[in-house]
């Protein structure tokens, strides 16, 4: 009961604006009281507009009152204060986020509400007269928010409460009677409810779209367990297979080895068993040798003519017969031939690990399609971008391109006769005379091309030429373009194995499968060959800083591509350019 006496005392002597037991309490003329201090600075605040208001019940007064302390009531506030009345009402101070009561002075107590009629938010005691007094009951009042001066009309200072549907815009009253005048205005009201709906709509379908992406997450964890599962799988069985491929490769090599040394025994048997007969017979010879010297030097003649038929007969016909020694015996050819061997092993094997890498890249967790189009604006725009592409960003100067640099040498293997390769066979000069190179099935028999021996595949690569001496054709090919006769499909460009650019003119010219495709573009004294092959592109470029584009092939390989060259002239040559 106390407790109940001591807050009933404190709201008959608290300042409605502050909120603490009054402080110098004056009286203003409609009766209500507060802190002297509190109600000088809430009219000062509104000093500008020459109307004065009560913070209770909204009285208003002309011209400003005059303000006088309450002597009377002074001394009553003092003496409840030595009674021990000084409780808090049981409010929350605003703090970060909330909204301040706009009434408060000092601390300000929380607001709960704000009232869109007075552009003001008030906390529980300052709201009261809004449920007390008559002409404030007509007020709207909503929980408290913050910015009221948004709810007012920049123009007209009214309170924003249509809508213009032709603008898309809040608007005030006199708006909707002038600018707005000729368009479809309705109340703010009105354009929530319908808005409402909308929002309704939008927040199911999130709701749908959110269930799908979880289900879709929940797929995608599935298809990556299968997919890390199948790749393990997979790995174990490519093991055995590669381990069984390794073990067959050594059984060749062991059954190599053991045949040379197989062929090697018997020829040495054979070599030795020879060398101890002719060991044996030597000391006969010799024996018969002494003896025909011994009968050539007597001076008995009877005995020269009965030992001479006996010591002169021809070798008997067990003896041995004449043959020849091979001395320069070898298995040079048995290198070759296991050489040549390797060759094939490595081509095959580069040939079949690209499908294979093609097969392993089709291998997706999932695939890009574009969505379903929902409404006729979407049916066009996805008309507009059919298709999604997933491509490697373009590359935009020389120093990207270098990252992708790679050492390339000549093949000698693979040289025209009348070419000549110099600096670590990265330079090939056509000379005329015909240099001794061994017989080889790759080598060029007609025309002056030379291959290098780096075969590209599964990567991207760069490189740089340098031509000179009138020219050459620049490009690449499959290791089955023909080498043999002076049919024009031995050629680079000129067969559906090879693509090239013909630099030894005034312009370029870009040929594949004997297609000619002209360039106009400066002269460059340097080309940048830039393969990629995963994305099935080959791009010569004319090199500078800023890299000039003068063709790019976009097809689709299927074997390892072998860089080379056609020299034009005599005394031209083709320099592979050192970029590390």
């Amino acid at each position: 009961m106390a407790e109940a006496n001591i807050l009933v005392a404190h709201n008959q002597f608290s300042c409605s604006v502050c909120l603490e037991i009054l402080k110098d309490p004056v009286a203003i003329p409609c009766g209500h009281s507060y802190c002297m201090g509190c109600i000088k600075n809430c009219w000062d605040h509104t000093d500008h507009t020459g109307v004065y208001r009560c913070p209770q019940c909204r009285e208003t007064f002309t011209p400003r009152p005059v303000l006088h302390k309450n002597t009377m009531l002074a001394e009553v506030v003092e003496k409840l204060k030595k009674t021990g009345l000084n409780p808090r009402p049981a409010q929350s101070y605003a703090g970060p986020g909330d909204v301040p009561c706009d009434f408060c002075t000092g601390r300000k107590f929380k607001a709960v509400k704000s009232c869109l009629t007075c552009l003001a938010s008030y906390c529980e005691t300052h709201v009261k007269p809004h449920s007390e007094v008559t002409p404030l009951k007509r007020h709207k009042l909503i929980n408290a928010i913050g910015n009221l001066e948004q709810k007012l009309c920049a123009e007209h200072q009214k309170v924003l409460e249509g809508f213009c549907r032709t603008d898309q815009t809040c608007i005030c009253w006199l708006c909707a009677d002038k600018e707005h005048k000729s368009h479809d205005t309705v109340s703010a009201e009105a354009e929530r409810t319908w808005k409402q709906k909308q929002l309704g709509d939008t927040q199911t379908e999130i709701q749908q779209r959110i269930q799908e992406r979880l289900k879709e997450i929940e797929d995608l964890k599935q298809t990556v367990k299968s997919l890390k599962r199948s790749a393990c799988i997979e790995i174990k069985e490519s093991e055995k297979i590669f381990t069984e491929l390794i073990r067959s490769i050594e059984k060749i090599h062991t059954e190599v080895i053991e045949l040379i040394g197989a062929n090697e025994k018997a020829a040495v048997n054979q070599a030795e068993g020879r060398m101890k007969k002719l060991e044996q017979e030597i000391p006969e010879l010799r024996r018969r040798n002494a003896e025909l010297k011994q009968l050539s030097e007597t001076e008995d003649h009877i005995h020269f003519l009965q030992n001479f038929q006996p010591l002169c007969a021809p070798p008997e016909a067990g003896d041995l017969p004449s043959f020849t020694v091979n001395t320069e015996i070898s298995f040079v050819a048995v290198r070759k031939a296991v050489s040549e061997l390797k060759d094939h092993i490595e081509d095959f094997c580069k040939g079949e690990l690209v499908k294979i890498t093609k097969t392993v890249n089709e291998v997706a967790v999932y695939s890009l399609q574009a969505p379903e189009p929902r409404n006729r604006a979407e049916f066009f725009k996805l008309n507009e971008v059919a298709v999604y592409s997933l491509q490697a960003p373009e590359l935009r100067n020389r120093a990207e391109f270098l990252k992708y640099s790679c050492q390339l040498t000549l093949d000698p293997n693979a040289t025209y006769r009348e070419l000549c390769l110099s600096e670590g066979n990265r330079k090939v000069t056509w000379r005329r005379e015909t240099r001794r190179y061994p017989d080889h099935t790759e080598r060029f028999e007609s025309w002056p091309q030379v291959l290098c021996r780096e075969g590209l595949s599964r990567t991207r690569c760069y490189w740089e030429i340098e031509c000179s001496g009138g020219g050459a054709y620049i490009g690449v090919t499959y290791k089955g373009i023909s080498r043999k006769g002076w049919d024009h499909s031995c050629l680079l460009g000129y067969n559906d194995k090879s693509w090239s650019l013909d630099c030894s003119g005034s312009s370029y010219t870009a040929l594949h499968n004997n297609n000619h495709t002209a360039i106009t573009a400066p002269r460059s004294p340097r080309i940048g060959v830039y393969l990629d092959f995963n994305a099935n592109t080959l791009s010569f470029y004319g090199v500078s800083d800023t890299m000039i584009l003068l063709h790019r092939f976009q097809t689709t390989f299927t074997e390892p591509l072998y860089p080379g060259f056609w020299l034009r002239y005599y005394d031209s040559h083709v320099t592979i350019c050192q970029l590390n």
